[in-house]
């Protein structure tokens, strides 16, 4: 991350080099500093900001021994098109840790075997960082903590995700693949059912459709959807019925609305 201060009378800003080791925003961070300290390199805290929130971070930092400064502006710069609103607070971070794809195998098996029904959500070529986070988000708030997604061609898992996933990134268990066919093939193999997001007036509804099953959802990129090689591997196939004469909805609301519909039917 470089950095930069750059002094004009007693006014001091420090400009921070975006790249993906950073997270930002007064949620995302405090969740950081609570669950994954050790992941925290630096801090930086605008000054004249106040509130409770800010003092528990502040706190948070001192009890994990994190370095953190105060500074009186605070700029996150790179591309001349990203606005970011970091809110007075920008933390450096280690790479987030990931959980290998063998260990959600087993996570799925034993889940099997002990006769509940295990849940996760595969994102096949997510590109766009606020989509991937809202889909974290969502799943984390519909109870499913267990995410998969393809290595190449997607959004990295930094601080725009973060931010968009309102610190739900450090909550749920993410694992990178580089084959996702082949990663669903052997989920399959594990006892879970693929089910396919799709737009096709042929699928299935989902509210016709029993997600009361060890579940994988598949969710594909904003634009093309999920990949022919990809959408072979799942069991079923399902669709969003609309009203409206808008005929799609963007990645992370139709998850969304899909994964409400699974918790729905897991505590009726």
């Amino acid at each position: 991350m470089e950095r930069k201060n750059i002094t004009s009378g007693k006014s001091q800003e420090q400009r921070i080099r975006y790249s993906d080791d950073l997270i930002w925003g007064i949620h995302p961070v405090l969740e950081m500093l609570q669950n994954e300290p050790d992941r925290v390199i630096e801090l930086f805290l605008q000054k004249e900001k106040h509130g409770r929130t800010r003092q528990e971070i502040i706190d948070s930092a001192r009890q994990a021994h994190i370095k953190y400064s105060f500074v009186d502006r605070l700029k996150i710069i790179g591309n001349q098109d990203i606005t970011i609103n970091h809110q007075g607070v920008v933390a450096r971070t280690t790479p987030i840790a990931l959980l290998p794809f063998e260990e959600l195998l087993s996570f799925f098996e034993r889940s099997c075997a002990n006769n509940e029904i295990p849940k996760v959500v595969a994102c096949d070529t997510i590109q766009d960082p606020h989509n991937l986070g809202a889909i974290i988000r969502s799943a984390h708030a519909a109870g499913v903590n267990h995410l998969l997604m393809s290595r190449d061609r997607s959004a990295p898992l930094g601080g725009t995700a973060a931010k968009a996933s309102a610190g739900a990134i450090s909550r749920v268990r993410i694992s990178q693949v580089t084959n996702m066919a082949e990663a669903l093939k052997k989920l399959k193999e594990a006892g879970a059912w693929i089910f396919g997001a799709v737009k096709d007036d042929a699928a299935q509804s989902i509210y016709q459709t029993d997600f009361n099953l060890p579940t994988c959802l598949v969710v594909g990129n904003e634009g093309s959807g999920i990949r022919p090689l990809v959408k072979r591997h799942c069991d079923v196939l399902v669709s969003i019925p609309m009203a409206g004469e808008i005929d799609s909805l963007n990645s992370s609301v139709a998850a969304a609305v899909i994964l409400f519909e699974m918790h729905r039917q897991s505590i009726a």
